[in-house]
């Protein structure tokens, strides 16, 4: 997805295939009910909103997120893809990121990763240790 106009200037967005889906959709129902081209559009469906507050207090309130920030989405992202193992140079460059140390801030990682590093390093601690025991054994 390409943003002429962000934040940090043109910008090109790299979608997920299930974004990439659901953003699809919408524009086969805007194809048979033509309101607009863009996805969010204010009072003239010839123009983009300029922020997203309704939109957004509406999805949170069907759902029953009401405290839910549309920026937690980028917490969440960001801390789902360090917790799965990727980088964060890769995660920085996904949200947009100059700096890494802006990423950080970002990927919270909750106790399953830590606790799946910490095993995975303590078997192969224990392994060289059984190994090294049953090789001076012989």
């Amino acid at each position: 997805m390409f943003l002429p106009d962000s934040k940090t200037g043109k910008k090109t967005i790299t979608l997920n295939a299930p974004a990439a889906g659901i953003l699809a959709k919408l524009k086969i129902k805007a194809d048979q009910e033509y309101v607009s081209e863009f996805v969010f559009y204010g009072a003239d469906p010839e123009v983009p909103r300029s922020d997203l507050k309704k939109p957004w207090a509406a999805v949170t309130k069907l759902a029953g997120l009401k405290s839910l920030r549309i920026h937690d989405l980028r917490h969440s992202f960001a801390s789902v893809g360090a917790g799965a193992g990727l980088g964060l140079p890769i995660v920085g460059k996904l949200l947009g990121h100059t700096q890494a140390s802006t990423t950080q801030r970002y990927a919270h990682l909750d106790v399953d990763p830590l606790r799946r590093a910490a095993d995975a390093i303590g078997a192969t601690i224990v392994a060289a240790l059984e190994s090294k025991s049953i090789g001076e054994a012989s």
